[in-house]
C-alpha cells in the first residue's frame, strides 16, 4: 500500500508538472528593458532648423526601451520606443540586421518607432542639410550614432532574457490636446471657439501584465508632434512627461510611448515646461482611465507582416531653380540647393523612388499598422475607416525620411506637402500616387497579416 501511495503521489506531481508546463507554453510570454541614451556630451539637437549652437544639458532623460512578446507557438516580436526626432534608414537597417544576426527576427517582427521629440540629438545621416555642423561635430554625432545602436541592439537582447508568462489587454482611450495646425493659426488660437480638423484623438493602450497581476508594461500612443519645448536642453518633451508620470502611479511598470500620425498636429498652445507637464499628464491621465477600466484581453497568438514598397519622386528641380534659391535663400534651404546644383552640373542620378516601410503586428485580434515617415493624420483616418477604428495606427516607424502627406496636402502644398523635402535632403516632393500607393499597400499587407476589413467601398483596388 505504501508503494502505491508513492506511486500515486509521483504521478499526481508529474501531472501537475505537465499541466504547469502546457498552460505556461499556451499563454503569451513578454519581456521589457530600457536604457538611457541621453547624449554624454552636448551635441546639436534635432528638429528645429532656427537653432544655432549644441544643447546646454538637460531637463530630464532621454530613454529607448524595448517590450518583447511571444505567442504561444514561440512566435515572437519586439516593440521598441525611442525618445528621438527619427530613426534614419541606413541606421534602423544596421539596427534590424544585428538583431537578425543576434536574435533571428525578421524585419516584420521589429517595430522601432520614435517619438519625435524635438529635443533629442542629431544623428548621423539625419537631415544632414539643416545643421551647420563642422568636422568636429559630425564625428561626435557619427560616435553618438554607434553607441546609440549598440545600447538598442543590446537593450532588446536584454528583454528577451527576461521573458516571463502574462496576459495582454488592449483599450483606446482620447486626448483632445492635439491641434491641426495646417487649419489652425497658432497666434489667434487663444481667440477662437472652434478647431479645424481633420484630427484622431485616440490614445491606444497596451497592457502586459504578470501572472500574479502586477504591471510589466504599459504601452500607449497618441498622433501629435511634441514640439511644445524649443529650447537648448535635452527632453522627451510632453511624451517623456507622460512616460514619467505613468512610471509614478505604476512603478513596477515600464511606460512606453509610439508616436502615432500626427505630422499634421501640433501641442497647441506651447513653448513653456509647464504646457510640456501638462500635455504630459493629460495624456497620461487618459491612459489611467483605459487601464482602469474593463479592457479587451488579447489571445496568444501572433502575426507579423512587413513589405517596402516604392514611392515615386516628382520631377527633380531644374538649374535655373536651384540657381535663383541659392542666390535667394539662405541656411538650410541654401545649402540643399548648391547639394542638388552640385549633382546636376556632375550629372548624378536623382532618386527617382524610395523604398517606403509598411508593417502590421496581429496580436490576437488587435492590429497594430505601423508606416514610415511623418505621416500625417488623414492616414489614421482613411485606415480606421477601412479597417475599423479599434486598430492602433504609428507613424515614424522603422524608417523617417520625410513627411507623408495626403494627396489633399500635396495638392495644397504648405510645409508638409511642398517644401518638408528640403529638410531630408530628398530631391523633389513626392508623386500624387503616394495616398493610393501606401493605403493599397496597407491593404495588401493586411491580407498577408489576416486583418479584415470592415469597409470596402472607400478605395479602389
Amino acid at each position: 500500500m505504501k508503494e502505491i501511495l508513492i506511486l500515486t503521489v509521483l504521478a499526481s506531481a508529474f501531472f501537475a508538472n505537465i499541466v504547469y508546463a502546457q498552460s505556461s507554453s499556451e499563454g503569451w510570454k513578454a519581456g521589457v528593458a530600457k536604457v538611457i541614451i541621453t547624449p554624454q556630451q552636448n551635441l546639436w539637437m534635432a528638429g528645429y532648423g532656427a537653432r544655432d549652437h549644441p544643447a546646454e544639458g538637460k531637463l530630464h532623460d532621454l530613454w529607448a526601451k524595448a517590450l518583447v512578446i511571444e505567442d504561444a507557438s514561440g512566435q515572437r516580436a519586439v516593440l521598441i520606443s525611442t525618445d528621438l526626432l527619427g530613426v534614419p534608414k541606413k541606421l534602423s537597417d544596421r539596427i534590424r540586421d544585428r538583431l537578425n544576426e543576434k536574435l533571428n527576427l525578421t524585419r516584420a517582427q521589429i517595430l522601432l518607432n520614435s517619438s519625435h521629440t524635438h529635443s533629442g540629438p542629431v544623428l548621423e545621416e539625419s537631415l544632414s542639410d539643416i545643421y551647420p555642423l563642422n568636422e568636429a561635430q559630425l564625428n561626435e554625432v557619427a560616435g553618438y550614432s554607434a553607441v546609440l545602436e549598440d545600447q538598442i541592439v543590446h537593450l532588446v537582447s536584454e528583454a528577451f532574457a527576461s521573458l516571463e508568462p502574462v496576459k495582454i489587454f488592449t483599450g483606446n482611450g482620447t486626448s483632445r490636446f492635439q491641434v491641426n495646425r495646417r487649419n489652425n493659426n497658432a497666434a489667434t488660437l487663444h481667440m477662437q471657439t472652434d478647431l479645424n480638423g481633420p484630427n484622431d484623438y485616440a490614445v491606444p493602450v497596451m497592457k502586459v501584465q504578470k501572472e500574479g497581476g502586477e504591471m510589466m508594461a504599459i504601452a500607449f500612443g497618441y498622433a501629435c508632434h511634441p514640439t511644445v519645448l524649443s529650447f537648448y536642453q535635452w527632453s522627451g518633451d510632453y511624451p517623456g512627461f507622460a512616460q514619467m508620470e505613468l512610471e509614478k502611479r505604476y512603478p513596477d511598470a515600464t511606460a512606453l510611448f509610439f508616436q502615432g500620425a500626427g505630422a499634421d498636429q501640433n501641442p497647441l498652445p506651447r513653448r513653456t515646461v509647464a504646457l510640456a507637464k501638462q500635455y504630459g499628464q493629460t495624456l497620461a491621465a487618459a491612459v489611467v482611465r483605459v487601464l482602469s477600466e474593463e479592457m479587451k484581453e488579447l489571445a496568444p497568438h501572433l502575426t507579423t507582416a512587413y513589405t517596402e514598397i516604392a514611392l515615386s519622386l516628382d520631377s527633380p528641380p531644374t538649374k535655373e531653380t536651384l540657381t535663383k534659391m541659392i542666390d535667394e535663400s539662405s541656411s538650410y534651404q541654401k545649402r540643399w540647393a548648391q547639394k542638388m546644383l552640385s549633382k546636376l552640373e556632375h550629372d548624378e542620378a536623382f532618386e527617382s523612388s524610395y523604398p517606403y516601410p509598411l508593417q502590421i503586428l496581429k496580436l490576437g485580434d488587435q492590429p497594430i499598422f505601423s508606416l514610415g515617415g511623418e505621416l500625417v493624420v488623414e492616414y489614421s483616418i482613411l485606415l480606421k475607416q477601412i479597417f475599423g477604428h479599434e486598430i492602433f495606427v504609428l507613424g515614424y516607424s522603422n524608417d523617417v525620411m520625410a513627411y507623408i502627406p495626403s494627396t489633399t496636402i500635396l495638392r495644397e502644398g504648405g510645409y508638409e506637402g511642398a517644401s518638408s523635402q528640403i529638410v531630408y535632403g530628398l530631391p523633389s516632393t513626392w508623386s500624387p500616387d503616394i495616398e493610393s500607393n501606401i493605403i493599397n499597400g496597407m491593404i495588401e499587407l493586411a491580407k498577408q497579416a489576416g486583418v479584415k476589413k470592415v469597409e470596402s467601398k472607400l478605395i479602389n483596388e
